[in-house]
């Protein structure tokens, strides 16, 4: 006489998988900014490297070019206090070699000068 049966309990774990899967969004979304954050720092090290290599491979003896060439890449590269105090005191000594028609050499106070910039850089 009684055919119908009592209810029968599921297990029901999708709310368990669905708090998993939110999880894990999360998580990835986390590693990705990461990632995202990194490259970004790399590539402005990258830059900072270009320049030190152009600054490296200077000229001195083309007096002109490398005086405009020391003042543009070295404000660009300088990011401490310490580098950017070195490199406003030698494009003040450079103003003397920048907009003459004839110009000497470097004296030994500029390659000094640049010499100690050069070695207090942190690239």
């Amino acid at each position: 006489m009684n055919d119908i049966k009592g209810l029968v309990e599921v297990p029901d774990n999708s709310i368990y998988l669905y708090y998993g899967l939110i999880l894990f969004g999360v998580i990835l979304v986390f590693i990705l900014l990461y990632f995202i954050y990194k490259f970004i720092v790399n590539k402005k090290s990258d830059v900072r490297k270009e320049y030190l290599k152009v600054l490296n491979n200077i000229n001195l003896d083309d007096t002109k070019h490398s005086a405009y060439i020391i003042t543009k890449y070295g404000l660009l590269i300088a990011s401490s206090e310490k580098e950017k105090q070195l490199i406003n005191k030698l494009i003040e000594d450079l103003e003397n070699y920048k907009y003459k028609k004839d110009i000497e050499k470097f004296n030994d106070k500029i390659k000094i000068s640049f010499k100690n910039f050069m070695d207090n850089l942190d690239v």
